[in-house]
């Protein structure tokens, strides 16, 4: 018997996946990527999360069908952001759902908690997000909170021993982190913190984007990087706050934006809209020198794309402040 387990590489999903270890279920992990789970590559880590729960660990790129199907037009609204965790939720349990025949799995698992989170962990939306996915099997089994929860068909079937389910509810976690103690884990991801679409900046810097363009996947993991400045003819300017930003943003390919280096002068690397103006583009050099160690009275050479601008740095870094997102 086999289980496909939506996996976050969160506590839950990991004591998830544990519980039915212990019972001989073997498990897949899935992690559903929808673009927005973390600001940096944390699949290597995600995998031994899961090898430690005893699962073995498959990420599925759904980033696409997410933007298209779920992320704009969610059927239940938004949480307090910009997160439609009640369709996201019956979204990735319709795709694992899709997977069962070729991972020779019978049902699904995941770490949700009765009462957990105030949108997609009450009673009635985790009926909606059933309703939502199609699960008129009843293959949907959250072995946190399953007692609380009527049987469903691997419990009914016997696939699964129903007492030796939990019966965790509420925001508590007392439970989940003498569990991880008995079992001598110490790598976990702390709880709400797996989704840029419920953090208050990024919601504003997706916000603010949606105003001036169209999302494509290209563009999420530009949000996710960088200072972010919009100029005054509409441009959008990206500046790398250190070494690791700075690489990602040299290296993405995404071709609404051109790169911008000053010349032979240590300092971020920074992206510009591919159509911006003279005047942003001049902008935009002047506000790149100002976070380099240049002198104000100086004139120095910023490339943006193929062209050299003659620029001098802004008298201080706080006038570039009035240009950004956030």
């Amino acid at each position: 018997m086999r289980a496909l387990a939506l996996f976050s590489g969160g506590l839950d999903s990991m004591l998830a996946i544990k519980l039915m270890t212990l019972q001989g279920i073997k498990v897949t992990a899935i992690h559903m990527n929808i673009g927005f789970g973390s600001r940096t590559d944390v699949s290597e880590t995600m995998k031994k999360r899961a090898e430690l729960a005893g699962a073995d660990f498959k990420i599925i790129d759904v980033r696409d069908d997410y933007i298209k199907k779920v992320l704009f037009n969610p059927k239940y609204g938004y949480g307090k952001h910009f997160n439609p965790c009640i369709d996201c939720h019956a979204f990735m349990f319709r795709i694992a759902k899709e997977y069962l025949k070729e991972f020779d799995a019978s049902f699904m698992v995941t770490g949700e908690i009765l009462g957990q989170r105030p949108m997609s962990q009450r009673a009635e939306a985790m009926d909606l997000v059933k309703k939502l996915a199609l699960d008129e099997e009843d293959l949907i089994l959250r072995p946190m909170c399953a007692k609380n929860m009527e049987p469903t068909k691997p419990e009914r079937e016997g696939w699964v021993d129903r007492e030796k389910l939990l019966d965790i509810s509420g925001r508590g976690r007392e439970t989940q982190l003498q569990m991880a103690e008995d079992f001598g884990w110490e790598d976990f991801q702390s709880p709400g913190g797996g989704c840029l679409l419920t953090d208050t900046n990024f919601t504003k810097k997706m916000r603010e984007f949606l105003k001036h363009d169209s999302l494509h996947v290209e563009d999420i993991d530009v949000l996710k990087n960088g200072r972010h400045l919009r100029l005054p003819d509409g441009a959008k300017l990206v500046i790398g706050r250190n070494q690791a930003e700075n690489e990602f943003l040299e290296n993405a390919i995404n071709d609404k934006y051109l790169r911008i280096k000053a010349d032979e002068i240590p300092g971020p690397f920074s992206l510009l809209s591919n159509n911006a103006t003279q005047e942003d583009k001049n902008l935009s050099a002047r506000i790149i020198l100002t976070f380099t160690k240049t002198l104000p009275e100086n004139t120095y050479d910023v490339f943006i794309g193929d062209t050299c601008v003659k620029a001098q740095p802004l008298p201080t870094r706080e006038d570039a402040h009035k240009y950004f997102v956030i």
